[in-house]
């Protein structure tokens, strides 16, 4: 078929390479079909034989290669200048029939002829990864002590029958050419020519070094005996078996200039020429392609640049890891004259193959924030690579529904000649992972797993990516506040509420439960929640109280769903004009604006808490404004549930008039009024020596006033024990800190604590049982350090 067979002659080569890629699913061999002898199946010991190379490129494509003087190569003409070989290349399909269906087999008759005039030089060493090789004129020389001490051999040599001498550091071995050939040698003689061919590492080679290079040698005299004839031929052959470096970017072939095996007296040694050659062709002027050619007294040297022009990179995966081998086919020939020889032409061919060279592919971010889009670029690979699945957010696409799905993938070439790969993803795809961040900012996370068909041998290869784009996107919502005469308001956007952030009233979420218990209302609508607070209600601060006017204020807390950072405060402040209120402040103050209508009316400015001293603070006609401490003015405490309760009244002092009897005469009104605050046991702490947090302010009490007659049955009260706490500054107990003065610690400081009981009662005994230290008002607040523990 076309395209199959690639062949040529270059450099005294025959060349030819087979496509791979109709070679696949099948088997095949090579014939070389001899004029006389007829087809011959080409094995390793028919190659080893007659120098024949079957190996492959870095892509898996068969080459075969033979030299000109190899066997079973026919000359077409008399004077033996156009010569030419034979192959045909068998395939078989690999089914279970095979065996029955011989006939079937496909034959490919490839002649390689090659048309060119050679005029040999008198001695040719051919050096190639799988033999040596040497011919040589038939002339005999004398001139050598190596030869002298073959003669006493020469006796034993038969008549007109070649045969071999083989010189090594273990002796000399003398043998026929049919038991040479059983060696792995091939001998033949022409009219005009002896060929000599050894294998590489043959036990009858030695391994020298010349100028730091380790050539293999086999030492070798070829002898023939004819009647008064006795012919001796230097047959020693000498070819390097290493000499190869490699750096990150070049490779290095080192070869000697001067091989003393070859060259008798180097005093008369002339180098003539030095060529280089790839793939078979010489390269006239090396340094066009960036080859690099030079020699000195003693060495020859050939640089490449890896991944240069005539090699071939190959995609490679080693232990899970992607990377490359470069591959070149590069010969050298070296002509030069010297006394003993008129011309040598030494050849050798060397197929170089760099280590394993990792190649980390990278992946490169060129997202597009502006337009919301992930842009992702992965590379560099060869051209041998291709992408065959992705998985995005860990979910596996196949390109056909990477496509359909919305995704957009394609390849784009790198100026290095390689390539990669691109994938265009929207922010909005719904595998993109979205978090919230900072202020007003989404992070956009995109998970890429590649999957990658690699090389010729197609192996898979995965590679995991993360890439991340953070963009301001996200609008901060802005509340609107008002007051009517009763209520505080806020306004509150509700895009974002639960996705990022939530609502809190102090450190409680501000849910339906709370919105319900608190005594607020809520409605939403499409874009806003509308929340109404009466003036009274928990959670209202009231930061100035005076005689019938009030200024409260309501917080919302804005935090992120996650977190819990603070993102900002919504609040309404408003004034209220109020003629009757009681307000129960966290620190045990109370004021009251007290109503009292009676008939007929009453001088305000003589109305007294149970503590006659405590009169009010403000007066008018209707009303009187007191402010006073729990602890003070007679105030009373109960307990109920998980409340306190503080108790006083308000009342007027009467005047009356003597009469005559026990029965006084008055003519102003008996009036109570019963003022009441109601605490949690475990939110307030009225006595604290140590201060809270002050972003979270602690929670108001609630009050009531409630009027009742002098004659109403009082219940059984429990009177307020006066109780004072202060920290001394040290052990002296002489300077105190100021009270609710926040007092800075370490945990193994030792704290100075007085607690004093003031009651003058005589059934009233102090007892400290537990004391701790806490963050904040809360009594289960953590953490929590431990002062006294059971008395």
């Amino acid at each position: 078929p076309p395209g199959f067979v690639q062949s040529s002659c270059h450099s005294r080569i025959f060349w030819m390479k087979l496509n791979k890629l109709l070679l696949q699913g099948k088997f095949f061999q090579l014939e070389i079909n001899d004029p006389y002898a007829g087809p011959i199946l080409l094995d390793e010991k028919v190659a080893s034989r007659c120098g024949y190379v079957l190996s492959e490129d870095v892509w898996g494509n068969p080459i075969f290669r033979a030299s000109v003087l190899g066997c079973h190569v026919a000359n077409e003409n008399l004077f033996g200048n156009i010569l030419v070989i034979s192959t045909e290349c068998k395939l078989l399909n690999p089914n279970r029939h095979w065996r029955r269906n011989l006939k079937a087999l496909s034959l490919l008759s490839v002649p390689v002829t090659m048309l060119k005039i050679f005029f040999f030089s008198k001695e040719s060493p051919l050096c190639s990864q799988v033999s040596v090789k040497t011919d040589v004129p038939a002339v005999s020389n004398d001139y050598a002590v190596a030869w002298m001490s073959a003669l006493p051999e020469t006796q034993n040599v038969a008549y007109q029958l070649w045969q071999l001498m083989f010189v090594s550091p273990s002796g000399r071995k003398r043998i026929t050419v049919s038991d040479a050939a059983k060696l792995g040698y091939s001998f033949n003689n022409t009219q005009y020519r002896v060929y000599l061919r050894a294998p590489y590492h043959s036990n009858e080679s030695d391994i020298s070094m010349v100028s730091g290079v380790n050539m293999n040698v086999v030492t070798s005299t070829s002898m023939y005996r004819q009647r008064w004839l006795l012919l001796l031929i230097d047959t020693t052959v000498s070819c390097p078996v290493d000499g190869i470096s490699f750096t990150d970017t070049m490779l290095t072939w080192t070869v000697p200039r001067i091989i003393p095996t070859l060259v008798v007296q180097e005093s008369t040694f002339l180098s003539k020429s030095i060529l280089m050659g790839v793939d078979d062709q010489v390269v006239v002027n090396p340094e066009e392609k960036n080859y690099l050619l030079e020699h000195n007294e003693t060495l020859i040297r050939i640089t490449i640049p890896i991944g240069a022009e005539g090699g071939k990179l190959k995609s490679f995966i080693s232990g899970g890891v992607y990377g490359v081998i470069y591959s070149i086919d590069l010969f050298l020939e070296h002509t030069w004259t010297d006394a003993d020889w008129q011309t040598t032409k030494y050849t050798i061919f060397k197929s170089i193959t760099t280590p394993f060279m990792p190649q980390i592919p990278t992946v490169t971010n060129n997202t597009l924030p502006e337009e919301r889009l992930f842009n992702v670029a992965f590379g560099h690979f060869l051209h041998d690579v291709s992408l065959v699945a992705i998985a995005i957010g860990n979910v596996p696409f196949t390109l056909r529904e990477a496509q359909q799905h919305g995704l957009k993938i394609y390849e784009t070439p790198f100026s290095n000649r390689t390539k990669g790969f691109i994938l265009e993803v929207s922010f909005d795809d719904p595998y993109i992972l979205k978090e919230y961040v900072n202020r007003n900012e989404t992070r956009y996370t995109l998970l890429i797993n590649y999957t990658l068909s690699v090389g010729p041998e197609m192996t898979l290869y995965y590679h995991s990516a993360e890439v991340e784009c953070v963009i301001a996107d996200i609008e901060l919502p802005e509340a609107v506040g008002y007051c009517d005469e009763e209520n505080l308001y806020l306004a509150i956007p509700v895009f974002g509420l639960h996705q990022y952030w939530n609502l809190y009233l102090g450190n409680k979420l501000l849910n339906r439960h709370v919105v319900l218990t608190n005594g607020y209302l809520a409605a939403t609508n499409s874009t806003h929640l509308i929340l109404q607070v009466p003036l009274f209600a928990v959670g209202v601060i009231y930061e100035e109280v005076s005689f019938q006017k009030i200024r409260a204020r309501f917080d919302v807390a804005l935090r992120k769903v996650r977190t819990m950072d603070t993102l900002q405060m919504f609040s309404i402040s408003c004034s209220f004009n109020s003629s009757a209120f009681i307000i129960c402040h966290p620190d045990g103050t109370v004021t009251i604006s007290a109503q009292m209508k009676t008939v007929p009316a009453i001088d305000m400015s003589k109305t007294k808490l149970r503590d006659s001293a405590c009169k009010p603070k403000d007066y008018n006609e209707g009303h009187a404004f007191f402010k006073f401490h729990v602890t003070t003015c007679g105030t009373s405490v109960r307990f109920e549930g998980d409340h306190i309760i503080y108790e006083n009244e308000i009342s007027y002092e009467k005047e009356t008039l003597p009469g005559q009897s026990t029965p006084m005469i008055t003519r102003d009104p008996d009036y109570r009024l019963t003022v009441l605050c109601y605490y949690r046991a475990k939110e307030t702490l009225v006595l604290g020596a140590f201060t809270s947090d002050p972003s979270t302010p602690p929670p108001f009490g609630s009050g009531t006033m409630v009027a009742r007659s002098n004659t109403a049955v009082y219940r059984k009260i429990r009177q307020a024990l006066n109780v004072v706490s202060r920290v001394s500054k040290d052990y002296s107990f002489m300077e105190f800190y100021k009270p609710n003065m926040a007092i800075l610690k370490r945990p193994v400081d030792t704290v100075f604590l007085e607690v004093e009981l003031k009651d003058k009662s005589p059934d009233a005994e102090l007892y400290l049982k537990n004391c701790w230290v806490t963050g904040s008002l809360d009594f289960n607040s953590t953490p929590r350090w431990n002062i006294t523990v059971d008395g």
